[in-house]
């Protein structure tokens, strides 16, 4: 396969049509961004590490019996995905208080819940990702009650296979961010990234953050946390 046109290009990935009209090619870049594309800059190796690691925790979670939108990785950058519509909700998993549901409840970062929560945000940078529940998604028809159920049930499920895989690799999976798509044929599947640029992940030990709140949070140390984590992963699949 190979790049045709540019579709589309994001905050950190370059999608391109293919010679088939049911598969894209995804491009990581290595930009990064914070608070709604406000903080800009650069994490060095970010690209080939959230290309790798979405790769291999798609394959993992494939095997469990979630449905995703990779096919093939292609070079370091580079996979090969199908062609899906993203279903415009952010889906938000939290098993321990941090960032901003720390900030808008009140409660301090780190405390464990019981059950992880689940949140719904709209997906659009000018409004700014308002969070919403699943009978705003429904009212404004971005999503069905079925297809709300069935991205619940994935999303809980993706949650309990990443906790259990990231504690043997020592590290804690705080919270993460999904989006979800629909293929042709109206498929819900896993699409988008899992990445330390999606997902907020402490070392188990020490609590160290391996993840995007160091950039976040100009807390420096940013490529060697990505790069710690690749590394966990890699000593684990």
């Amino acid at each position: 396969m190979t790049k045709q046109e540019q579709l589309y290009e994001g905050k950190a990935k370059k999608v391109f049509t293919t010679e088939d009209p049911n598969l894209l090619i995804v491009d990581y870049k290595d930009d990064a961004t914070a608070f709604n594309g406000i903080k800009k800059g650069t994490i060095v190796g970010k690209g080939v590490i959230n290309n790798k690691m979405s790769n291999r925790l798609m394959q993992r979670l494939e095997k469990a019996g979630i449905p995703t939108h990779f096919v093939e990785e292609l070079s370091d950058r580079e996979t090969l995905v199908k062609k899906v519509t993203i279903v415009p909700l952010e889906v938000i998993i939290r098993n321990i208080a941090a960032g901003s549901f720390s900030k808008r409840f009140g409660v301090e970062e780190g405390v464990v819940f019981d059950s992880p929560t689940i949140e719904f945000s709209y997906k659009n940078d000018e409004l700014g990702d308002p969070l919403m529940n699943d009978y705003h998604a429904i009212a404004l028809k971005l999503a069905t009650r079925e297809e709300i159920e069935t991205i619940t049930n994935y999303a809980f499920a993706v949650n309990r296979e990443l906790k259990a895989f990231w504690a043997e690799c020592g590290v804690t999976l705080v919270d993460f961010k999904l989006e979800f798509g629909k293929t042709a044929d109206g498929t819900i599947v896993l699409a988008d990234e899992i990445s330390p640029d999606t997902c907020r992940l402490w070392d188990s030990k020490t609590g160290e953050k391996l993840d995007k709140d160091r950039f976040r949070r100009d807390m420096g140390g940013v490529e060697d946390a990505y790069a710690e984590v690749m590394k966990r992963l890699n000593e684990h699949i």
